[in-house]
């Protein structure tokens, strides 16, 4: 335990079929909601909200074929909200992970995996990219710092 609870708690939702251990998913919500915690304090808010659904490949597969016209599942999925015309700015959006995927990309265990595409999703509603190195790059330390918070003891911090 952190000894330490964030506001406002990351809104996880597993799809019916998805078996995932209840140790597992309390660890991920709460260390995803202090993901969350950190990239408010960094862009000088109290908190920002974020929806985290776990699914499987069929459903997945659905959403990246209508929203993104790829024909094929993948492993995480970002859908922002906070650009929105009259949307509100803590409301940042959806993040959207394949669960088989996961565990078949998987190289130091599923939580670790989650965690890591829950990272990489955050950074997508935070307005981060890959589209070159650099990008990448940078949006892969963002990732790095905040999985770094999620990780360590006390009081959530800016990252």
């Amino acid at each position: 335990m952190h000894g330490y609870t964030c506001e406002v708690p990351v809104d996880l939702s597993v799809d019916p079929g998805v078996a995932l251990d209840a140790k597992l998913k309390a660890k991920l919500r709460r260390d995803v909601a202090r993901m969350v915690k950190a990239a408010a304090l960094h862009e000088g808010k109290k908190d920002l909200e974020v929806a985290l659904r776990l699914c499987d490949d069929d459903a997945i597969h659905e959403l990246n074929r209508d929203y993104r016209g790829k024909n094929k599942p993948t492993d995480v999925l970002a859908f922002a909200q906070r650009e929105a015309q009259g949307a509100d700015p803590s409301l940042l959006g959806d993040i959207v992970i394949s669960v088989p995927t996961a565990k078949r990309q998987a190289k130091k265990g599923l939580y670790a995996e989650l965690l890591h595409l829950a990272s990489h999703g955050l950074c997508h509603l935070l307005g981060y990219d890959h589209r070159d190195d650099e990008e990448e790059r940078v949006m892969n330390a963002r990732a790095a710092a905040l999985r770094k918070e999620a990780a360590r003891a006390g009081k959530v911090k800016a990252a």
